[in-house]
């Protein structure tokens, strides 16, 4: 198994106590910088494809989780479609941090406060190991998509702009 004793937050609880075998990546990058995501992944010295950011989104007035490439965006109508929804935007950044217990930058779709409906872009299944957020700015964990999607019961669908 991966390294479990450097950062302790509720995602990586969880990862430990499934027993998923997982490494934690850390790197620094602020979260205020333009194109966040294509700057952790080359800090990482990943594909961006790899690399893969949550958002949390409104969709028809419940909250989902959207699980994409950061070298794309979600795409809110593929989204809405694949939740059995119409109309999806962004959740505003304060409910989306009240909801999942994470700051901006630092969302993780494992371990949130609330457990959402979770979508992951169907390009994970495509890596041995993608990277996402560890639950703490400057913090990533690499891990397989399928214990991504087992861990948060999601669902796949084709959500990258």
């Amino acid at each position: 198994m991966g390294k479990k004793t450097i950062a302790s937050t509720p995602a990586t609880a969880v990862l430990a106590a499934a027993r998923v075998d997982f490494e934690l990546r850390s790197y620094q990058v602020s979260p205020s910088s333009p194109d966040y995501g294509a700057l952790v992944a080359q800090a990482l010295g990943v594909e961006p494809e790899r690399v893969f950011k949550t958002l949390v989104v409104d969709v028809d007035g419940d909250l989902v989780v959207a699980v994409v490439p950061v070298a794309g965006d979600v795409d809110l109508k593929a989204l809405a479609h694949a939740v059995g929804g119409k109309r999806a935007g962004l959740a505003d950044r304060a409910v989306a941090e009240r909801s999942s217990g994470y700051v901006r930058g630092g969302i993780s779709p494992l371990g949130q406060r609330k457990k959402l409906p979770t979508v992951v872009d169907e390009s994970a299944l495509t890596h041995e190991r993608i990277l996402v957020s560890a639950g703490r700015r400057g913090l990533q964990v690499a891990l397989a998509p399928a214990e991504l999607i087992r861990l948060t019961g999601a669902t796949t669908a084709a959500v990258r702009a």
